[in-house]
């Protein structure tokens, strides 16, 4: 009998390790893999058993379920049929996540099983030229926030002179609501090795970093396992895969500082000094880790690279719309109903991702706005719930996608406060570096404070604040901080005029 059950965070925090040694104290002969999550986390610990007809689910487990395993499974009162034919999974379009929950993350006969190591093959006979080409056909723009085109931040690096050249993975997953790249590192992490050879291959780079955030002990265990192992079967070292150049990595911890999710801030992070933005240029292409030139891209960008080469970039950028090209993996969080991560391609509209994907709010109340893109990311209300998902859809209503977090909130929520939460939080994570994030953000909480107190002068004071932290900022931390502030006080100026009139 061979069960599934995730090692990944969200199930470890509901139970998962409990749920694993109930199984074993059952039964000592079952096969238990400790798999990736299938993104429905509302229905974790999610335990899968292997059956002649495929997969069955079961969740969310509890300990008291765990005997009904070995009984007559359609029976077991938390049975939900076969995974693969389950809503949530079958509506998807998974690409980069493909494999994650279906394999033992650790297995890298298992992620040959299922198409992994591909890619890497086709590149090995590939030119340089041709594996940059091959990613700026593909459409793939940077999946951490800033959405820049991916080949050409590798063109650069692959025509850079130097004696040495690094790619950085940049894993610092800190925003609100995201949890896409823990969930790849955890279920499937042979992928952003794979995308970080290719990517090294592709710009003449020998050496690689994954720059992980301290907050995620089992990604790190894991990563740092499965980075052993690949060196140990070849896919890493002095000949990757035995005929081409060498390829080498590195698991590097990050002590916690939001601003290192900037690439600038992680470079002097990863070189042991204080984690705080430089001022560019030069570019990292050209002097990035060590004054070389260096590709600093998020774990799902490099994570997509394999799945582009294995099957080659007209088939990725025939999904999704405009410049918005192949996939994204929405992570749907907050007060709503059905939360996770859904794989699919650019072009849903925010209604349907809230209103059918993820079901509406938990509490049953009306959706007030929904946060796109972290902490940063504006505040869009239900009038705006015809935007499409694409960058420059989002960008056209005074939004931006990040690394595609959602977070909602019901009719109960206080905007006003929502606004003052981002200006704290950009005045406590701010590495101090330039002074319109540094104070700036410290007024802008005193400043909303007065407003909440009933002072309507300081309304303007706000808007002028705002516009200088966006145009004065060296990095997004301050310049992005008014979106959420003012699309806060755009959208829902009722919250703002009736903390005024309570006040009087």
């Amino acid at each position: 009998m061979k069960i599934y059950l995730p090692l990944d965070s969200a199930a470890v925090a509901l139970g998962a390790d409990e749920i694993a040694a109930a199984i074993h104290a059952a039964r000592p002969d079952v096969t238990l893999i400790r798999n990736g999550s299938r993104g429905m986390v509302w229905l974790e610990p999610l335990v899968e058993v292997d059956t002649p007809a495929g997969r069955m689910a079961f969740g969310p487990m509890t300990l008291e379920d765990v005997p009904a395993l070995f009984g007559d499974l359609a029976k077991h009162p938390k049975a939900l049929g076969l995974t693969e034919d389950l809503p949530w999974m079958k509506a998807q379009t998974r690409l980069t996540f493909a494999r994650v929950g279906v394999i033992d993350p650790l297995s890298l006969a298992d992620y040959r099983a299922h198409g992994g190591l591909k890619g890497l093959e086709r590149a090995l006979g590939m030119s340089q030229a041709d594996m940059v080409a091959e990613v700026t056909n593909s459409g793939l723009r940077g999946r951490g926030g800033a959405g820049f085109p991916t080949g050409i931040k590798w063109k650069t690096v692959s025509e850079a002179k130097a004696d040495r050249k690094y790619i950085v993975c940049n894993a610092d997953e800190g925003d609100s609501a995201t949890f896409a790249d823990r969930m790849l590192m955890e279920g499937d992490p042979f992928t952003l090795i794979e995308g970080m050879v290719i990517a090294g291959l592709a710009c003449g780079a020998t050496k690689g970093f994954v720059y992980l955030r301290s907050e995620y002990p089992i990604a790190i265990a894991v990563m740092q396992k499965a980075v052993e192992i690949a060196r140990a079967e070849g896919l890493l070292g002095a000949k990757v895969l035995g005929k081409g150049p060498a390829f080498d990595m590195e698991i590097r911890v990050g002590a916690g500082a939001y601003v290192c999710g900037e690439e600038t801030s992680l470079l002097n992070s990863l070189e042991g000094k204080r984690g705080i933005v430089r001022a560019k240029p030069p570019l990292p292409a050209l002097q990035g880790f060590m004054g070389r030139p260096t590709v600093v891209n998020n774990v799902i960008s490099l994570a997509s690279v394999p799945v582009i080469f294995e099957k080659g970039a007209d088939h990725y950028k025939n999904f999704g719309l405009g410049r918005s090209r192949g996939t994204i993996p929405l992570q749907i969080a907050g007060n709503v109903k059905y939360g996770g991560l859904y794989e699919i391609a650019f072009g849903l509209t925010l209604g349907e991702i809230v209103d059918k994907i993820g079901g509406g709010t938990a509490s049953g109340r009306p959706v007030k706005a929904v946060q796109v893109g972290g902490p940063l990311g504006a505040y869009f209300p239900r009038s705006l719930f015809d935007t499409p998902f694409g960058y420059e859809e989002f960008a056209g209503k005074d939004g931006l996608i990040g690394h595609a977090g959602l977070t909602i909130f019901d009719d109960s929520a206080d905007m006003l406060e929502m606004a003052r939460f981002a200006m704290e939080f950009c005045a406590i994570e701010s590495c101090g570096k330039c002074t319109p994030c540094r104070i700036g953000a410290v007024r802008g909480v005193e400043t909303i404070n007065r407003i909440k107190r009933g002072d309507a002068a300081a309304m303007p004071i706000l808007t002028d604040l705002c516009n200088t932290m966006k145009s004065g900022s060296l990095c997004a931390l301050g310049g992005f901080t008014p979106y959420p502030v003012m699309s806060a006080v755009t959208h829902f100026p009722d919250d703002f005029q009736t903390q005024k009139e309570a006040a009087e």
